[in-house]
């Protein structure tokens, strides 16, 4: 994607636009096309400890001015209060963040380009400065690196204890602030440190954050470049003796070429989302795992379970999916996934009623792709019992079977579901009771638990799921439909009875189970869902006729954590509701080029926010501002595997002789 001279020279717009460069590491580079940094997340070397957790932003900023015979040209941006120092988005002519963000600057008619790039699996970025002008005089380029050295989500203020020297040896500096912190290593420069004071991060200020903090630099690289020629800048927490920079760009070129290739191009959205995917790859332990979104959330299993059809399997990376599921495998506890790793330290937690199910949900989707039936047997399968047999007979927060085969769980001030957003110590949405997806997430484990028992030749376990089906199937079908309205109750059977909230959960009785909603009734479901909650941008998770409704997330914490779940617009939503519609009205021509219009939104929000991807959330009303994470995961990952399986944009050769997921068979009427 390419940006032009104009956009690149409205500061509001290119403040408005942030490229991420991530590692597969948990670690990420990551900016604003104007050069400023905007959020306390933004830097160069970020890295991750404990990959992908234990973040620390150690390089936020390059200042960066070239000297072309006495006359100085910015290439860099800060915003300082009142006034924007320097001003390099002025000079700027075109940005590119294909294959890494690169720019370009127009210098008194003599062109400078910047690249910017992580190198996968790598705690190390490359910056380089190439000359495109022939036959111009010698620049000099001076670099000023801004450093902190603090947990990334913090801000850093001027203080005594910051270590203001470095060390030198091997044609490298290295600098290490704080003695808890990697040091960071770089090439050879001019010592001369001092602190650049109040910078501004106006989206913190707009979130009611801390929105001001303050750099340490240790001094000043120089380089001289001539016509036609290039300087690096290798920045880097690890300690390394000897570094083939060229090789390196080389081959993360290759690397990044090849993802091209692969990528669907009968449809540039499809294709768009397939290369956004990669982003949310990376290594945790010996295995793989998926980070929620960037910059602030780590891996959730939730996220990573609802996300993983989309990044893994119709991409057709099998092994990657298997690690996942490996290693959320080994930590299954009194019948429960983790749903969270916490960012430092201390024991996964346990404090969701639905991403145990969706891992159910993942592995039987890995086993129609890959055909692995030997390794699911013998890790995953034991870990699904587990699961089902845990909430047959009871776990945390007091999650169990009921009477009628239905699951209910739930205790005050703990929100179980992914409507989780608290103020305090109340819980915005707290669903208690027996909410629709997670019976449809129930139905569906029991029927993947009868069918994996029959394939494994336990018939006794195959007969008992099959029993408990069937009774949750007819409680469903008897309790959940709201006749005066057309659609399903929300949730049934808690403190406050049924709950008539129109909301977007409803979706996965259709995408979920052939056999909930059929015929009228899922007719009905669909218009009601279409009228109240679809955005260009994605699913409102509330209907605007509703009194709670909040059309916009904006204000301090408490303010948006209270839109969170009450209007906001989330476009993961996007693909079960595709994937409802296809199986509800059929997969005619006609009926498929309908549903791809749901996803024209996508089309013009990819050049917004976080370029090239999508962003967590957006206001319910009109004209749907992108919030929250400007890149995250399941947004990216259900739009495509809903264009993928449902639509059928491509079916890519490594996964075209799977078999499809069995929930995706149903025609209308089915």
């Amino acid at each position: 994607m390419k940006f032009g001279r104009e956009e690149c020279q409205d500061l509001e717009r290119a403040l408005s636009l942030e490229w991420l460069e991530t590692n597969g590491r948990g670690g990420f580079a990551s900016g604003t096309v104007a050069g400023a940094n905007t959020r306390r997340y933004h830097a160069l070397l970020l890295t991750a400890r404990n990959p992908p957790t234990e973040r620390v932003a150690l390089v936020n900023h390059l200042e960066e001015w070239i000297d072309l015979n006495g006359r100085i040209f910015p290439l860099s941006t800060n915003l300082y209060r009142g006034t924007v120092h320097p001003a390099g988005y002025t000079y700027c002519v075109e940005f590119s963040s294909v294959p890494w963000p690169t720019w370009t600057f127009d210098c008194g008619g003599v062109m400078v380009q910047r690249e910017i790039l992580c190198v996968h699996g790598r705690d190390l970025v490359i910056v380089r400065w190439k000359s495109l002008t022939s036959g111009q005089p010698i620049l000099t380029l001076r670099v000023r690196p801004m450093l902190s050295g603090r947990d990334y989500h913090s801000t850093h203020h001027e203080n005594t204890t910051l270590a203001t020297g470095g060390s030198s040896m091997s044609g490298r500096v290295s600098w290490q602030p704080y003695p808890a912190v990697r040091a960071i290593h770089a090439g050879e420069y001019r010592h001369e440190p001092d602190w650049f004071r109040q910078i501004q991060l106006p989206v913190e200020q707009q979130r009611g954050l801390d929105g001001e903090e303050d750099w340490w630099s240790p001094g000043e690289f120089r380089f001289e470049i001539e016509s036609g020629e290039g300087r690096t800048l290798v920045l880097t927490s690890e300690a390394i003796d000897t570094l083939d920079v060229a090789m390196l760009i080389k081959h993360e070129e290759a690397r990044r070429h090849q993802q091209v290739q692969t990528a669907p191009s009968r449809d540039s959205l499809a294709g768009l989302l397939w290369r956004a995917t990669e982003a949310y790859l990376s290594e945790r332990h010996e295995g793989q795992t998926v980070v929620a979104g960037y910059p602030w959330f780590t891996d959730w299993g939730r996220d990573t379970f609802i996300a993983l059809p989309g990044l893994c399997l119709v991409t057709g990376r099998y092994d990657t999916a298997w690690q996942i599921i490996e290693s959320f495998s080994a930590h299954v506890s009194e019948g429960m996934i983790p749903n969270r790793f916490p960012d430092v330290g201390g024991q996964p937690e346990y404090n969701a009623i639905d991403a145990s199910l969706w891992f159910i949900d993942a592995v039987e989707r890995y086993l129609s792709y890959s055909q692995d039936k030997a390794r699911v047997r013998a890790v995953a399968w034991p870990a699904i019992k587990q699961i089902i047999d845990g909430y047959r007979r009871g776990t945390r927060y007091d999650i169990h079977m009921d009477r009628d085969g239905l699951i209910t769980g739930g205790v005050s001030g703990v929100p179980l579901t992914w409507m989780d957003a608290k103020v305090g110590d109340w819980g915005v949405t707290p669903r208690q009771g027996k909410p629709v997806e997670i019976q449809a997430l129930w139905v569906r484990a029991l029927e993947i638990g009868m069918r994996l028992a029959t394939q494994f030749d336990e018939l006794a376990y195959a007969g008992r799921c099959r029993r408990d089906r069937a009774r949750a199937v007819q409680s469903f079908r008897m309790k959940f439909w709201c006749e005066a309205g057309g659609y399903l109750y929300d949730v049934i059977d808690g403190p406050e009875g049924s709950d008539t909230s129109i909301r977007p959960n409803q979706l996965y009785a259709l995408v979920l189970c052939d056999d909930l909603v059929v015929g009228e009734q899922a007719e009905q479901l669909l218009t009601v869902v279409k009228d109240h909650l679809l955005t260009p941008m994605g699913l409102r998770t509330l209907s605007p006729s509703d009194s709670r409704y909040r059309p916009r997330y904006e204000g301090g914490v408490a303010e948006r954590d209270g839109a969170y779940h009450q209007g906001t617009a989330w476009p993961f939503f996007l693909g079960p509701f595709v994937t409802a519609w296809i199986k509800t009205f059929g997969k005619s021509t006609q009926v498929k080029a309908q549903a791809r219009i749901f996803l024209n939104g996508l089309d013009t929000h990819l050049r917004e926010a976080c370029v090239g991807q999508v962003s967590e959330i957006f206001d319910g009303d009109a004209p749907h501002t992108p919030r929250g994470c400007p890149a995250q995961a399941w947004s990216v990952a259900e739009p495509l595997r809903a264009m993928i399986e449902d639509l059928g944009i491509v079916m890519p050769a490594h996964s075209a002789n799977a078999s499809r997921p069995a929930r995706h068979r149903r025609n209308k009427g089915s």
